[in-house]
């Protein structure tokens, strides 16, 4: 896995600092965004790689809080602008489903998808989350200036 990070920055570094769809400082480094993306003993990482061994999209997954409340799993996905409409985002989100139903998660809940980012709404509605809360204009879009923030959740 800290083999692909050389693959996973290049695009985690062009969607982050886009400001469209992710709530991390636009202006994040190299190295704090490997510390926050990267596996560690809570965090789970995965790439999606085509035949060839490129890497087209990366996911994170953890539990959402602890204790009491860690029974609810989360992620964050990224996937490669190139390779987008290929269905990586769909494969990514259907493992992290199953990893977290296989890792006894009763639930998976998102807490951070931008209401603009329609292809992401549509895909996680797709997979049967369901938007359970939005924050009004709780992201500054670079481009759509303040929109909301959905909370979305899915029942395992």
């Amino acid at each position: 896995m800290d083999g692909d990070w050389p693959s996973i920055w290049p695009f985690l570094h062009e969607i982050v600092s886009a400001g469209e769809t992710f709530s991390w400082p636009q202006d994040v480094d190299e190295v704090t965004a490997r510390e926050m993306w990267m596996p560690t003993a809570k965090r789970r990482t995965v790439v999606a790689v085509d035949p060839d061994g490129t890497v087209l999209g990366s996911a994170s997954m953890y539990a959402n809080h602890m204790g009491p409340a860690s029974h609810i799993a989360s992620a964050s996905f990224m996937v490669d602008a190139a390779h987008a409409r290929k269905g990586v985002g769909r494969a990514l989100g259907q493992h992290m489903i199953d990893w977290a139903a296989g890792a006894g998660f009763r639930g998976i809940q998102f807490n951070a998808v931008v209401e603009s980012n329609t292809r992401a709404v549509a895909l996680w509605r797709s997979l049967g989350f369901e938007v359970i809360g939005t924050v009004p204009e709780g992201f500054r879009s670079s481009e759509h200036g303040y929109v909301g923030l959905h909370i979305m959740y899915r029942k395992l």
